[in-house]
């Protein structure tokens, strides 16, 4: 069964609206700030922290990034932007773990939503329903 997390923009967020486009560039920011800590330890850290090669999905009503498994114990993860990846310009990103997503997925996809929520200032609302708060209240 599938499962979701969602950074949702709020009022003292770093943003009001969010589009696929800027999660593309945060997904790349992310990647990018791994392999420089990886370089700084003298290994491959990159590769183990953000073991995905990042796919654009659309279809006719849904756009999406796939992050696919690129080492053993990684499948997929989605990010897209709004509760069904529909809206262009809306105020929240989710992550979901679909059906067939792995252990190694889901401390990968919580890692992540962890650094999207800090990045924005959001409100976090994990797989297990629990909210983190990444603006000052």
């Amino acid at each position: 069964m599938s499962s979701s997390a969602y950074v949702k923009l709020v009022e003292k967020s770093k943003q009001q609206s969010i589009t696929l486009d800027d999660v593309e560039k945060l997904i790349r920011y992310y990647k990018e700030i791994t392999s420089k800590t990886g370089e700084q330890l003298g290994w491959k850290y990159g590769s183990a922290a953000f073991p995905y090669s990042i796919e654009r999905r659309e279809s006719k009503e849904l756009k999406y990034y796939e992050l696919k498994g690129s080492d053993q114990g990684y499948h997929y993860i989605l990010v897209g932007v709004g509760s069904e990846f529909n809206s262009e310009n809306t105020t929240q990103v989710q992550i979901v773990l679909p059906d067939g997503a792995t252990h190694g997925d889901k401390g990968k996809a919580v890692e992540f939503s962890k650094f999207l929520a800090k990045q924005l200032n959001g409100e976090l609302h994990l797989f297990n329903g629990r909210i983190m708060y990444y603006y000052k209240r």
